[in-house]
């Protein structure tokens, strides 16, 4: 069994789903890369979901106004977590910020733990949450072949600015992780 909590990040319909604006390419890479995480980590997931707020602030109102069709409530569609996931996501965190790095997510990896990240998107909710971990002294292991960002370069680009933060946070891939 792996050591550390998994975080799935934002593994939902309206970054699955290829007509979205928010589509993440190989989205399906990053779902098969997580379902290979689950079974090491058992009951130690945790599943993300990002929500727009009910009435955006501060920045996030041009952010909304960029992107308008975001603004639903919480049990919207698109913000479900798609059909693969939603029945293995015994404990789900909304946030309505890209970092999800919340107290509640804290709580559970624990100050001396280890946060595993997968999932969508690499170059915005990994990366945010991943930097704030880190910026917390919390061991952080991004696996890259679980993630996808908006595309390819995002991608690999997020992936270099994370690999910066070494020993903080470090890149691995699924095989690397499960055969550690």
């Amino acid at each position: 069994m792996t050591t550390g909590w998994l975080a799935v990040i934002d593994m939902q319909r309206v970054f699955a789903e290829p007509d979205s604006p928010w589509a993440a390419p190989r989205y399906a890479e990053a779902a098969a890369g997580v379902r290979r995480l689950l079974p090491a980590f058992t009951e130690r997931v945790t599943f993300t979901r990002f929500v727009a707020p009910a009435e955006p602030t501060g920045a996030w109102r041009a952010y909304y106004a960029r992107w308008p069709f975001a603004v639903q409530p919480p049990k919207a569609p698109l913000w479900h977590l798609t059909d693969e996931f939603a029945d293995r996501a015994g404990h789900v965190v909304n946030a309505t910020t890209f970092g999800k790095w919340t107290p509640e997510l804290a709580a559970r990896v624990g100050p001396e733990g280890r946060l595993v990240l997968a999932g969508v998107s690499t170059d915005c909710c990994v990366l945010s949450t991943a930097l704030a971990a880190a910026d917390a002294g919390i061991e952080t292991l991004v696996v890259s072949d679980a993630c996808a960002g908006a595309d390819d370069t995002a991608h690999t680009k997020a992936l270099d600015v994370m690999e910066l933060y070494g020993p903080l946070i470090r890149v691995v891939t699924v095989d690397e992780l499960l055969c550690a």
